[in-house]
């Protein structure tokens, strides 16, 4: 005679379970994953993780690289109350005529698409000033033509 034991939840021996109920183990896996979830959605809402990852990946022979420098003064700017718009709603036209000492990259903000007042204009915020060697950013806003250091 064998004893088929219907009643109450199927417990298993081995495998990924181990002696836990289906229910036991999904809620297990909610436990753990949930909070994880939330937390890199308020990350990456409130731009931490942007600012993590820019650390993480700008390094000092990124000051060299067009690509890796205007990347990084994205986030700067758009993080430190400089601009209050998207990083996706600006644009950096760096000008390649200057010496890496003085390399000027001008800021515009673009209307076009979901930025605000999409009328397709390009108006200029302010002007970067990056002396590459020294490793350092000034900015002409609030005075154009007289750069200061740039807020961090």
């Amino acid at each position: 005679m064998t004893d088929d034991n219907t009643s109450g939840p199927r417990r298993f021996g081995s495998g990924p379970f181990k002696g836990r109920s289906l229910k036991q183990h999904i809620g297990r896996r909610l436990v753990l994953v949930l909070p994880l979830t939330v937390l890199m959605i308020v990350l990456a809402k409130t731009g931490a993780l942007d600012r993590m990852l820019d650390r993480y990946t700008f390094k000092p022979m990124s000051w060299f690289d067009n690509n890796a420098l205007v990347q990084h003064l994205r986030v700067t700017v758009t993080h430190n109350g400089m601009t209050g718009d998207r990083a996706d709603c600006l644009l950096f036209i760096v000008n390649g005529d200057t010496p890496p000492q003085a390399t000027l990259i001008d800021v515009m903000e673009k209307h076009s698409g979901s930025c605000p007042v999409p009328d397709g204009s390009l108006p200029k915020l302010f002007t970067l000033r990056v002396d590459r060697p020294a490793q350092r950013v000034e900015t002409d806003q609030g005075s154009p033509g007289f750069f200061h250091p740039i807020p961090q």
